[in-house]
C-alpha cells in the first residue's frame, strides 16, 4: 500500500470526491475558517474519515511549510496497472478503444495533465513505460485533479512489444512526430486508436516509432518548434474524441 499525503482545498475535495474510501486521516487547521474550506469539512464531518484538529504549526510541519490551505489528508495512491490487466480490457472491450500511450514521458506534471485530457475525452486509459517515466505520485495527482483515480494507467516493460500486440488486437497506432507532413485535423482517427506520444524533447523512440501505423503532427505556424507534451497530448486527443462523436 502507497501512502502519502496530499494537501491544499481543491486535491483534498477531489479525493473525497473520487476515492474517499483511500482517504485514511484528515488534518486540519483549527483557526481557519475561510469560506472555501468550510463546505469541504462539512462534507468530511458527514463521513466516516477521521478528522484531527490542529495548528498551523503542525501542517506546515506535515507539508514542510508549503501553501496547504489548512487542510492536509493522508490517502493511499492509486495503483497502475499491469501489462495483463491491459490485455485483459482490450480483449473483453465493447467500446471502440482509445487509448494514450506516453514513451518515457518523465515529468509528473505532464503525466498529469495528460491524465485530466484523458478523463474529459473518455480516454480508455494511459500506457506507459516502466523505466524513463513518472509514475503515479502525489504531484501527478495533484495536477490531475482526480483524474488519476477514473482513468487506468497502465505500465508496460516492453513498450514496442505492447504496440505489436494491440496492433493484433486490431487496434491503430498513430505516432505524434514533428517530421511527418501528414496533420492531425486531415487524418481519419474515428478508429480503434492508441495514440503515442513521445518524451519531452526528443519525442519517440526508434523503437516505438517503427511500430506505428502512422505519423500525424500538429500544424505550427509560429516560431516555437514544439509543443509541450500534455498540452500536444490534449489538442491530438480532443480531435480524435471529435471525429468519434460527431
Amino acid at each position: 500500500m502507497n501512502i502519502t499525503k496530499i494537501f491544499g482545498i481543491h486535491s483534498v475535495q477531489a479525493a473525497f470526491d473520487f476515492s474517499a474510501h483511500k482517504i485514511k486521516h484528515i488534518w486540519v487547521d483549527n483557526q481557519r475558517q475561510d469560506k472555501r474550506l468550510l463546505p469541504l469539512l462539512k462534507q468530511l464531518q458527514n463521513s466516516s474519515i477521521t478528522i484531527e484538529k490542529v495548528d498551523k504549526k503542525r501542517l506546515d510541519k506535515l507539508t514542510d511549510s508549503k501553501n496547504h490551505q489548512g487542510i492536509v489528508a493522508e490517502v493511499e495512491l492509486p495503483g497502475v496497472h499491469s501489462e495483463e490487466e491491459l490485455k485483459h480490457i482490450v480483449i473483453n472491450m465493447t467500446d471502440m478503444p482509445f487509448f494514450l500511450v506516453l514513451d518515457q514521458v518523465q515529468d509528473p506534471h505532464n503525466l498529469g495533465a495528460c491524465l485530466r485530457s484523458a478523463d474529459a475525452a473518455g480516454v480508455h486509459g494511459i500506457i506507459i513505460t516502466k523505466d524513463n517515466a513518472a509514475g503515479i505520485t502525489p504531484t501527478v495527482c495533484k495536477v490531475a485533479s482526480g483524474a488519476a483515480e477514473t482513468v487506468p494507467v497502465y505500465q508496460v516493460t516492453n513498450l514496442a512489444r505492447t504496440l505489436r500486440w494491440l496492433k493484433e488486437q486490431n487496434i491503430w497506432i498513430a505516432g505524434a512526430a514533428g517530421e511527418t507532413e501528414q496533420s492531425i485535423f486531415n487524418t481519419d482517427l474515428n478508429m480503434p486508436l492508441a495514440l503515442v506520444m513521445g518524451t519531452e524533447g526528443t519525442g519517440m523512440r526508434r523503437l516505438t516509432q517503427e511500430q506505428c501505423d502512422f505519423l500525424i503532427k500538429i500544424p505550427m505556424v509560429g516560431q516555437v518548434e514544439s509543443l509541450n507534451v500534455s498540452v500536444a497530448a490534449g489538442i491530438m486527443i480532443y480531435e480524435a474524441f471529435k471525429q468519434r462523436n460527431v
